[in-house]
């Protein structure tokens, strides 16, 4: 995955986190009103803060974005206590030079007939908000501060936790 450095002062955080996670659960709603989501691979993080996926554009969530374009992708490394929300819109880009600029071999098990594959195409998540939670902290010192605001009744504060404005 690339990542570019952030217009956005406030999005070099959120860069940061999301590169070292790379997948994320992409939601979208079902024509039903259902939120659905699904594991999608960051391709890149743009300096706009977007986020390109490849999908195909004969599936659910192209339908589900042209319905609605409103989604968000949340990222987890539980491991390290970090976790990023991105709330924005979506749209499916048809661009050959783009996709070339993205393309890995890391695509090819879901795309096997390569960036040339007629049905291929990008999604685009333009971030309007992008909230984190993360932990410099080792996972022993998570668990002694857990157990010690359980054993005296404080609030759990570990990490830090930011909403970023994006747009």
């Amino acid at each position: 995955m690339e990542t570019k450095e952030q217009k956005n002062p406030g999005m070099e955080k959120v860069r940061d986190l999301i590169g070292s996670i790379k997948i994320g659960m992409l939601t979208t709603q079902d024509s039903a009103g259902r939120l659905v989501s699904r594991p999608m691979a960051v391709m890149q993080m743009d300096e706009e803060g977007s986020l390109w996926f490849f999908t195909r554009d004969d599936s659910a969530k192209t339908e589900q974005v042209a319905r609605d374009y409103h989604v968000n992708v949340a990222f987890a490394h539980p491991d390290d206590a970090s976790y990023v929300s991105v709330s924005g819109t979506a749209r499916e880009i048809h661009d050959r030079a783009k996709i070339d600029e993205l393309w890995s071999p890391a695509a090819k098990p879901w795309f096997p007939e390569g960036k040339d594959d007629p049905s291929l195409s990008l999604l685009q998540v333009r971030t309007d908000t992008a909230e984190y939670w993360d932990s410099t902290s080792s996972r022993m010192v998570r668990l002694f501060e857990m157990a010690r605001a359980a054993l005296t009744g404080d609030t759990y504060k570990e990490g830090e936790n930011k909403l970023v404005h994006n747009r």
